[in-house]
Order: C-alpha cells, then structure tokens, then sequence
C-alpha cells in the first residue's frame, strides 16, 4: 500500500487530494515540519522533518515522501505526476501530449506562482499585522503573481480545465498552489475564470475529504 509522510497541513494536501479523486488507498505517517516545533530535537518531540529517522528516508528532510512498491519519492509534483500516470485515468496523461501538457502546468505552478503564492499566504493570509516592510513584500508578490496568472486565466476561461478539457492531476496541482494567494482579494479578484474554477475544485468530494482531514490537525 501507498505510504505518504507528512502531515495534511503541508504539501502532502495535494497528494492526498488526488488519492481520494481516484479511490487510491493510502497509509499516512503525520511527520510535522520543523519549523512548527519549538524544538524538533527535544527528546519527546513528534516525528518532524529533523527527525533521523525520516532524514534517513528524506536526506532533505522535506515533506510530502511516499513510499510505494520499493520506490521512495519526494517533491510533491513530481509524486503527483507519478501516482496519476500510473493509477489515475482519466486524471492522468492519456496521451504523450497530454503528459507534456502536465509537466508544463506543473512547472509553472513550481516556478512562477508558489514561491510568491506562499509570501501572500504567510505574510497576509494568516490574519497577522503586517509592517511596512511585510505590506511592501505583499504588493510585490502581489505583481509578480498578475503575469503567470493571467495564462491560467486565459486556459480557464476558454477550455474550463488545463488540459483535455477535463479535471486532471495538473488541476489539482495548479488548484493546491493557487490557493496560498486565494484569500488576496485585490490580486484574485483580477482572475474571475480561476476563482470559478477554484470554488468547483474545491467543491469536489476528494477536496472536500481531504479539507476535513486538515482541519482536523492541530495548527
């Protein structure tokens, strides 16, 4: 059986997300990122990304890992893309085509929307006051997100969906990344194609399994 470590409150949603879409049965091993603990090394810490023995599986100690059939894999997108190319029709590839099509969304999302995605959620989704500084770091990420989103807006808006005109892998990925930047009204409200898409995404019973489950863990 499939074996994700990583709690739901980490990447590993992404992963999760699309074992349920797919009915995909999977052990999960909650390992907590480090910089959550006070001290991940104290004696009675719970399992965490420091821990050796998840550095033995993960010498980079990052979550999401899997474990599946031998084959230990990390990086969230690239798991994604592995777990839909061999269990998840039609969510996965059906084509040689539709593979490169993936990896392209898959890229995007990696390199030219999460880094500033995740600005925004730390700086400004969590509530918190920001400084000047923090307000300057916000509008920034902010700018930058306008020209990557506004290539998924234009795919959205004319086909619904990233590829083949229907829910696939490269949407959930997509869907998990955009989500850091969701609660930036003045960025989002730009993009209404993504914010359907987001609010269908999101309603879909694999999301919304997934979506309990991380509530459910402490924050």
């Amino acid at each position: 059986m499939l074996t994700i470590h990583g709690v739901t409150r980490s990447r590993a949603s992404r992963i999760i997300w699309l074992c349920h879409e797919i009915g995909l049965p999977f052990r999960q091993h909650p390992v907590i990122q480090a910089y959550r603990l006070p001290d991940p090394d104290a004696a009675d810490a719970p399992l965490n990304t420091h821990s050796a023995s998840f550095r033995k599986l993960s010498p980079g100690g990052a979550i999401p890992v899997i474990e599946d059939d031998g084959l230990v894999l990390s990086e969230s997108y690239a798991i994604l893309l592995y777990l839909a190319r061999k269990h998840a029709a039609p969510l996965g590839p059906a084509s040689p085509e539709e593979d490169a099509l993936m990896l392209q969304w898959c890229f995007q999302a990696a390199t030219s929307i999460e880094p500033d995605a995740l600005t925004l959620l730390f700086l400004h989704g969590r509530g918190q006051a920001q400084s000047g500084e923090d307000q300057a770091l916000v509008a920034n990420a902010a700018e930058r997100l306008i020209r990557p989103l506004r290539v998924v807006e234009d795919q959205l808006a004319r086909h619904g969906y990233l590829v083949g005109n229907r829910f696939t892998v490269a949407d959930i990925a997509m869907a998990e990344t955009i989500r850091y930047a969701q609660g930036y009204g003045p960025l989002m409200e730009q993009f209404p194609a993504i914010g359907q898409w987001l609010v269908d995404a999101q309603g879909r019973p694999g999301f919304q399994k997934m979506w309990q489950a991380r509530l459910s863990e402490p924050e």
